[in-house]
């Protein structure tokens, strides 16, 4: 048995069509999950004490299972409650919610980090609390979430290959179906990790340059 790269060559297409399948797929999730974290982070924040304690419940869960099996729940589970969603739907979904868990704790730590006494102050000037997240909480706490959010961005990257369980016709799928077809498993798998690890540096070498670019901008406005 020898490593036949031409496997590859010959089905570049395909694998092209996979890899933008990924890539749309892992920057549609993120920001959603990024987002819809925030929000939670921000609810559980100034929503109360029974809010906290509703969303720490639902954190817990999320965190505490893994994402085949929520990803499972929400393809095979959801049209039980009325959520039929086809592959790709399903996974942004999924992969969304589960990095979304992720994301609130993110926040509500860097939250936690600004001292109450700036708080305070915006509260006795009169901000609201939206004034106070938008002018004291996000920019002081943006450089203090900048290297966890990067890194759960990376992890819900790598989450995108268990996508192709749910027939999603993303990288890993796509790469698993060519080495079946063509016995040539070492040869997509090389591919596929050759991918990742691309994918990964590319997304800390921009992270290391925003947290830099950040860095100036607030040494320039003090």
């Amino acid at each position: 048995m020898t490593f036949d790269i031409n496997v590859i060559f010959s089905h570049l297409p395909e694998i092209a069509s996979g890899a933008c399948v990924t890539i749309v797929i892992w920057i549609v999730a993120a920001l959603a999950a990024a987002v819809l974290g925030f929000l939670v982070a921000v609810a559980r924040r100034f929503g109360g004490v029974i809010l906290d304690r509703v969303f720490g419940i639902v954190i817990a869960v999320l965190r505490g299972t893994p994402f085949l099996i929520q990803i499972f729940l929400v393809y095979y589970g959801g049209p039980f409650v009325g959520l039929s969603l086809d592959p790709i739907p399903a996974g942004v979904v999924g992969l969304s919610i589960y990095g979304a868990a992720y994301f609130s704790e993110i926040f509500r730590s860097g939250f936690a980090a600004v001292p109450k006494g700036h708080i305070e102050a915006g509260l006795c000037v009169g901000l609201t609390h939206t004034q106070i997240v938008r002018r004291i909480l996000l920019p002081e706490m943006t450089m203090l979430v900048l290297p966890p959010s990067l890194n759960m961005t990376i992890i819900l990257m790598k989450e995108t290959a268990v996508l192709s369980i749910i027939t999603v016709p993303e990288l890993t799928a796509t790469l698993s179906a060519i080495g079946s077809q063509q016995y040539a498993f070492v040869e997509a798998l090389f591919v596929l990790a050759l991918f990742y690890w691309g994918l990964v540096e590319i997304t800390g070498w921009l992270g290391r340059l925003a947290e830099t670019k950040l860095t100036r901008f607030r040494f320039f406005h003090i």
